[in-house]
């Protein structure tokens, strides 16, 4: 899927492949989706995301990380 986002995405919640909340869109700007993570998101996860470091606030969703966008949510596919 190419993922296709637009500013009704903001403060979607983010899924990840198994349905567990991991964060929400933030804002959607120039074509970059940027996501708060919820506490306790593993490094693990932000690592395959390409996410940085767990110090900053928000983080970059890249549109190769989405399997689906609906009306409710965003989920990523499976890494």
């Amino acid at each position: 899927m190419c993922a296709s986002f637009t500013d009704d995405d903001e403060g979607k919640p983010v899924v990840n492949a198994n349905g567990e909340r991991i964060g929400m869109i933030e804002a959607v700007e120039g074509g970059m989706v940027h996501v708060d993570p919820d506490p306790g998101v593993t490094d693990t996860i932000k690592s395959k995301l390409g996410w940085g470091d767990a110090d900053e606030e928000t983080y970059t969703l890249e549109e190769e990380n989405v399997e689906s966008i609906t009306d409710d949510e965003v989920q990523l596919r499976q890494l």
